[in-house]
């Protein structure tokens, strides 16, 4: 919260305070009003002045327009403020989330992300919006209020103080509730979220399966859970309301009955009597204004946190500060010229489970049972190329993650040409590699685009690109490189789709070629014709290929074969078959196949 007002907001001080004082002087005109009607009542009428009567009526016409003009001023320069600072609001936590760490996003949990650039973002929208225009305008009018009835009748203001007390309770009360129940609000619809975005995206599935129904169970359940959470909450600011026009309606009521006694008594008089009503009625809005900005600020407080938390995390930018200043131990990363010199790419006793942040430590640390890597070491010179194969689980995709610090090590350590990768600016680092993950993403955009992702690659190269990977023929089908594709590649197969993608880890001449399960839905013909390309054509560049099939790994130089986390086997495809059980199995199933 302190972040938004002190930070975000720090630019617009001057345009609020214009704002504010615009604000200031419309609330103003609409306190004059009730006044110069009593004035009029009480004073002008009863001595018959029509020319006094009618600029008095003048004054009341200004002062209703000038109000009207202002408010409007105002208000227009409050959206622009909230329209500003929350568009740099946004901005800043689009750019934080895409340098979070692997672990970070694992923690928040990516619809918990879409949901605080989203509906997180509109309630600061709001709050900010509403404390400029409620936030001077009612604490003015009920200030002023309170102030004009003291100066038109001190024991009838004194009535309708004796409810103040009481609706500073409620107002209190209600929102010491609420912000936790909005807060709470705000993870049900993290997980609604969550399961929207999984429905969506496996239709196809659930179609398939005949899984509508449970799936619709499985909706009602979290839409239940959120519009419960939603009624708690609105319920009690609802409280707020009821209460306040109770208290200030038994003070209306106490006093217009003291009033017709002092009317009676001669000791107040007609108009200042109707102008105390019109005050009342001033007052009692300018408190449901509070009461509902109340509301507001609520969820604006709610979410503001959420927000805060993401934008005063660390990311990996604060990496690189941290490996400048030497928090990598052991030998600071420089190159040991014996054992790393000659070699690319080195894992040297890597130990690595999920859950964990960089250089967390704990009794377990080092146990094979809570580790998805467990020592794991091997070497490659430049120019050579490692399968990694092995079940589902085994931990080959977080080899990659790893290499690419997407996730950093707990325990041992990843050399580039003998260099501890945790010491490299990691756009550095990452521009060494052209990857396909495993389960990687196409963009609803030109396939040029798709092949390029803002690099500097011309459309030249982007068509040699193509063509190496094979996707040349359906491209020429999808309307050529400026052809445009679906969200997620709808409208290409899954071999297109792979060939892409493949396609787009070739065009940047890569250092590092990383295959991870990129060949699944090609056909035996095109996965050799990709294999050969990648032999003829990019011989010099190191490559890491990770595959289910034996036959997608078998012609690398070395193979390492992953089982729950741990090396069961490193060699070429000849020794594995004399000397490791598991790839002897593997090879022998998929002969069957």
């Amino acid at each position: 919260m302190r972040k938004i007002f002190f930070y975000y907001l720090k630019p617009f001080y001057l345009r609020m305070a214009g704002g504010f004082l615009i604000k200031f002087a419309g609330t103003m005109m609409d306190l004059f009003l009730p006044w110069a009607l009593a004035y009029m009542i009480d004073q002008v009428t009863p001595a018959g002045k029509r020319e006094e009567i009618f600029m008095w009526g003048l004054f009341m016409a200004g002062c209703s327009v000038l109000a009207a003009v202002f408010n409007v001023m105002a208000n227009r320069m409050a959206s622009r403020v909230a329209k500003d600072a929350v568009g740099w609001i946004r901005e800043d936590l689009f750019v934080k989330v895409m340098y979070l760490s692997g672990a970070q996003i694992d923690e928040l949990t990516r619809p918990s992300l879409i949901s605080r650039l989203t509906t997180d973002t509109y309630h600061i929208h709001q709050m900010i919006g509403r404390i400029q225009r409620l936030g001077v305008r009612a604490p003015i009018l009920l200030t002023g209020g309170i102030v004009m009835t003291l100066m038109l009748d001190p024991v009838l203001a004194g009535v309708l103080l004796g409810t103040l007390p009481l609706l500073t309770a409620v107002v209190v009360f209600v929102s010491k509730r609420s912000i936790p129940q909005f807060a709470a609000l705000q993870e049900s619809l993290d997980r609604f979220i969550r399961l929207v975005r999984e429905d969506i995206a496996g239709i196809r599935v659930i179609k398939a399966l005949s899984k509508e129904d449970y799936e619709r169970q499985r909706f009602e359940q979290v839409n239940q859970e959120v519009a419960e959470r939603e009624r708690k909450a609105n319920m009690t600011t609802a409280l707020t309301n009821p209460a306040m026009n109770l208290l200030l309606n038994m003070g209306m009521a106490a006093v217009i009955l003291t009033g017709a006694i002092r009317v009676h008594a001669g000791l107040t008089e007609v108009g200042k009597i109707l102008a105390f009503m019109t005050y009342f009625t001033i007052i009692l809005n300018a408190l449901l204004s509070i009461s509902r900005m109340f509301v507001i600020v609520s969820k604006g407080t709610a979410s503001a946190e959420r927000i805060a938390a993401v934008l005063e995390a660390e990311d990996e930018r604060d990496w690189d500060k941290g490996d400048q200043e030497g928090q990598i131990a052991g030998d600071g990363g420089k190159q040991s010229t014996e054992e790393n010199g000659t070699f690319h790419v080195s894992f040297e006793h890597v130990w690595f489970s999920y859950g964990k942040a960089w250089g967390e430590t704990s009794e377990e640390e080092g146990n094979e049972h809570t580790s998805h890597l467990s020592d794991i070491s091997f070497s490659l010179r430049h120019g050579e190329t490692l399968g990694i194969i092995g079940s589902t689980g085994s931990g080959k995709s977080t080899v990659v993650n790893l290499l690419m610090r997407l996730y950093d090590v707990q325990k041992g350590c990843i050399r580039i040409n003998g260099q501890d990768i945790r010491t490299m600016e990691l756009k550095t680092l990452r521009r060494r590699f052209g990857t396909v993950f495993q389960n990687d993403s196409l963009f609803e955009n030109s396939i040029y685009e798709n092949v390029a992702m803002g690099r500097e690659i011309t459309r030249d190269q982007a068509k040699e690109a193509l063509r190496r990977a094979r996707a040349e023929d359906f491209v020429e089908n999808k309307g050529g490189i400026q052809g445009r594709l679906e969200v997620r590649g709808a409208n290409l197969s899954g071999g297109q789709k792979q060939r892409l993608l493949v396609a787009r880890a070739f065009a940047g001449g890569p250092e590092i070629l990383i295959l991870d399960d990129s060949s699944s839905a090609l056909d035996y013909r095109t996965e050799a014709a990709l294999q050969r390309e990648i032999k003829e054509h990019f011989a010099g560049v190191t490559c890491i290929v990770i595959g289910q099939r034996i036959r997608s790994v078998m012609e690398a130089d070395r193979i390492l074969v992953l089982e729950k986390g741990k090396a069961a086997g490193y060699g070429t495809h000849q020794e594995l078959m004399r000397t490791c059980r598991i790839y002897q199995e593997m090879e022998q199933s998929q002969r069957c196949l």
